[in-house]
């Protein structure tokens, strides 16, 4: 299949294409900028269409929780209209959609992992923003599959893995949000899980709906970042020591989920696929990025 994939410079995309190139099974036809951006979608749009691919996977977005908060324009117009523009191109073409979206969609005041019938309310601009872009893929792709994912991290780019790495660099003492719960989930295994949903999706599937896909398993900031200096730590490295702190304690612009915890139970049962424990990808990516 010939796949477009878009925010080529982005760790999921990357991932995709590493993916898909040890499978070769697939072409996958990687967009982003500057020659392709969501912030243009009429143009966005004309180069999917041009490509006449079999399925679109739109990875792109504005990722940075905080900094929307002072443009939630932009984030918006990539987050929205962007998402919007892969629908139209995906109805025009008569092919699948597959859009990843957030679990910040949600307001974290449940106790216990959120299924995806579960009221959303996000708390943040990047929220809503990837919140109304699920919402036009909805209204606008006849053919759609929306993954909402969690704390999504690989060996690759800025995330919070590679950000305590470099931070036990250069502290002694670092200081980790211990009352904020999720799912760790390993870019370099939902890229696994995507390209294998994309196998699934031909022309006129109706599989669509929203669908949870995030590392099996939960935990906190705190014990994520534990659980890496543990790995570390293990493999020779000297490590820091990790303080639990509150999130009120950690001064953000935008507000996070306390909770935002993901049942995948129905990605399970639709297409009998599932993501492996949150601990078991990242010694993975640590085995792989200490090669």
């Amino acid at each position: 299949m010939r796949i477009f994939v878009t925010g080529k410079q982005g760790q999921l995309a990357r991932c995709l294409g590493e993916s898909a190139a040890a499978q070769g099974a697939h072409q996958l036809i990687l967009a982003g900028r500057p020659g392709f951006d969501l912030l243009a979608p009429d143009a966005a749009m004309a180069s999917v269409i041009a490509a006449k691919p079999d399925v679109i996977i739109n990875a792109a977005a504005y990722t940075a929780v905080d900094k929307a908060e002072s443009e939630p324009d932009v984030a918006l117009a990539t987050n929205r209209d962007g998402a919007a523009a892969m629908a139209k191109a995906a109805a025009r073409l008569g092919v699948p959609l597959i859009h990843i979206s957030t679990d910040y969609v949600y307001s974290g005041e449940k106790h216990g992992a959120y299924v995806e019938e579960d009221a959303t309310g996000p708390l943040n601009v990047y929220g809503r923003s990837k919140l109304a872009g699920e919402m036009a893929v909805q209204q606008l792709a006849p053919q759609h599959v929306i993954l909402r994912t969690s704390w999504v991290y690989s060996a690759h780019g800025q995330n919070f893995l590679n950000t305590m790495i470099r931070l036990a660099k250069e502290r002694d003492t670092i200081s980790v949000v211990a009352d904020q719960t999720g799912c760790p989930t390993s870019a370099h295994d939902l890229a696994g899980v995507i390209l294998k949903i994309a196998d699934t999706l031909p022309r006129g599937s109706q599989r669509n709906g929203v669908y949870h896909c995030a590392g099996a398993g939960q935990t906190s900031w705190f014990e994520f970042a534990r659980a890496i200096f543990s790995h570390l730590q293990q493999q020779g490295s000297k490590v820091p020591r990790v303080l639990p702190i509150s999130a009120t304690e950690y001064k953000t612009a935008a507000q996070r989920p306390k909770n935002s915890a993901l049942d995948c139970r129905k990605l399970k049962d639709v297409f009998g696929l599932e993501m492996p424990p949150w601990q078991k990808s990242l010694e993975a990516v640590l085995t792989q990025r200490s090669i």
